[in-house]
């Protein structure tokens, strides 16, 4: 939870709002589904569950733009070859180049 309030922190002084910070998987699909954001950013290891499952079962309803997070994304990127990723540790800059590529129109 603390590293999710220091990111909310980071989010607010780039700009943006923050609507939820969760740490679990069902809690993170139940604030997707109650505020429908124009952007996730989800940790792969959430506890209970995992940060990946809950993109999926977010996605079988909506899409939404996001970001998986994790200490090491080799082997997510075998699961999710294809996301918007960012290694912890990250810096702000990092986060906003994530956000950019994420939010990015299709062409």
């Amino acid at each position: 939870m603390i590293i999710g309030e220091l990111l909310a922190e980071i989010l607010v002084d780039m700009g943006h709002d923050v609507c939820a910070i969760t740490t679990s998987e069902a809690d993170t699909v139940a604030a997707a589904r109650q505020w429908h954001p124009d952007l996730l950013i989800v940790d792969r290891q959430l506890s209970p569950g995992s940060g990946v499952d809950a993109v999926d079962t977010i996605m079988q309803t909506s899409y939404i733009p996001h970001i998986l997070v994790s200490g090491s994304i080799a082997s997510l990127r075998k699961l999710r070859p294809d996301a918007i990723m960012l290694e912890k540790p990250y810096s702000p800059a990092a986060l906003a180049s994530a956000i950019v590529r994420t939010c990015k129109p299709a062409a």
